[in-house]
């Protein structure tokens, strides 16, 4: 009888076994959901606005600051965050942008947008999907354009009118597909912070206002997560593109009373200014330009500080300006237009400036619980995110070794 106790007993054992060998685990293969909140300048967190985040930093990962990359701009750094190239790298160098093939490109003008633009790099999406993760991408930078001959299985072209409660529903919904159906690598947007910082300000009430918003739509997904049993078992990344300074109309550096604006072709102003001497006028312009002065710094496409990882695209105009953080670059013209705004917020701005440090929080199963990490910079995400997908990840400007003491 002893005997055949024990033989069932190592029967039952040997079963328990395959069932935990076979047998889905909640976890296996977590959803990952990658959280843009545009224009989250990192301190904002200490203004004690957002319940919603901190207890999703208090549970998971919250780093003292993220790096952008330069230009501290949303299209160039929506990019670096799925790719982990610089923009230098990736071909997304400005919001607004002149290829000598491809013409004039500007970030307000989403539908005209050709995918070639974006081909100089593999966003996480198309490499997902080479290797059999299904993608669904809720506003993203380049996400609504086919690269490399990829989309991702689900998206939306962008539209502002589109509620943050209306955007989070349309993730949930993905979510809730059959899971032959379902997307494992997510994206999420919100533009409002950033529209009422530039607008008023970040230090404004409509500023903290917007903060409040964004962070209950952070704890409405939580809430539709913790209902159908995924905010324990998905990996949640959330992050912003870069921070915000304080800018007013007075401080400005007035183009015209440089160079004349005649022998220059101005491809960006206001801050990351990028400036292509017409032919003839090229000694003239850099001696105007490359001139020391007050509030702003000019340099050759080529010549500058190797730390902003920037300077040898074709698409960087030959000149390239930076004013002093909340300082504008503009034309008299422009200056003067009626609608001007005379106070409110700007980025792009020198990516050491504190006011453009963005924000990085992440929770789920694969993350340590209650970790603060120092500084780091936006190029490391992509390796994090690709590790979390268990993909193989594109060549890219990363340092893997940020992640590991995020990591369970």
């Amino acid at each position: 009888m002893k005997l055949a106790i024990r033989a069932a007993l190592a029967l039952l054992v040997l079963f328990l076994a395959a069932c935990a060998t076979h047998a889905p685990r909640p976890d296996s293969n977590p959803p990952l959901i990658l959280v843009s909140i545009d224009g989250f300048r990192a301190d904002y967190f200490e203004r004690g606005l957002s319940p919603n985040l901190k207890a999703i930093a208090d549970a998971g990962v919250h780093a003292a600051a993220m790096r952008p990359a330069f230009p501290t701009l949303t299209f160039p750094n929506h990019y670096t965050l799925v790719t982990g190239l610089y923009p230098d790298h990736h071909g997304i160098v400005n919001n607004t942008m002149v290829d000598p093939v491809l013409g004039n490109f500007t970030y307000k003008k989403s539908s005209e947008l050709s995918a070639r633009w974006w081909e100089g790099a593999e966003p996480l999406w198309v490499t997902a999907d080479k290797q059999g993760v299904r993608t669904a991408t809720m506003f993203w930078p380049g996400s609504d354009v086919e690269i490399r001959g990829h989309r991702p299985d689900y998206y939306l072209p962008f539209n502002g009118k589109m509620t943050a409660g209306q955007r989070i529903d349309q993730v949930l919904a993905w979510l809730d597909q059959p899971a032959a159906k379902r997307p494992r690598f997510l994206t999420l947007y919100f533009e409002q912070l950033d529209h009422e910082s530039h607008d008023h300000g970040p230090g404004s009430t409509e500023a903290d206002a917007a903060l409040r918003e964004v962070d209950a739509s952070i704890g409405h997904l939580v809430a539709e997560l913790e209902k159908r049993d995924l905010y324990k078992n998905a990996n949640l990344v959330i992050v912003s593109d870069h921070g915000m300074a304080e800018t007013d109309a007075e401080r400005t550096v007035i183009l015209d009373s440089i160079v004349d604006l005649r022998h220059i072709d101005l491809v960006t102003s206001g801050i990351a200014v990028g400036i292509n001497p017409k032919p003839g006028y090229e000694a003239e312009v850099e001696r105007a330009m490359l001139a020391p002065r007050g509030h702003m710094q000019c340099w050759r496409k080529g010549e500058l500080p190797a730390r902003l990882h920037y300077g040898t695209h074709p698409r960087i105009p030959a000149l390239v300006c930076v004013p002093e953080s909340g300082w504008l670059i503009e034309t008299q013209e422009f200056h003067s237009r009626p609608n001007h705004r005379m106070h409110g917020g700007e980025h792009g701005y020198d990516n050491d400036d504190p006011h453009m440090r963005a924000l990085f929080l992440a929770h789920g199963p694969a993350f340590k619980r209650g970790l603060s990490v120092p500084e780091f910079d936006n190029v490391d995400v992509y390796p994090l995110l690709a590790h979390l997908l268990d993909i193989r990840p594109e060549p890219n400007d990363g340092n893997p070794a940020t992640m590991r003491e995020m990591l369970q």
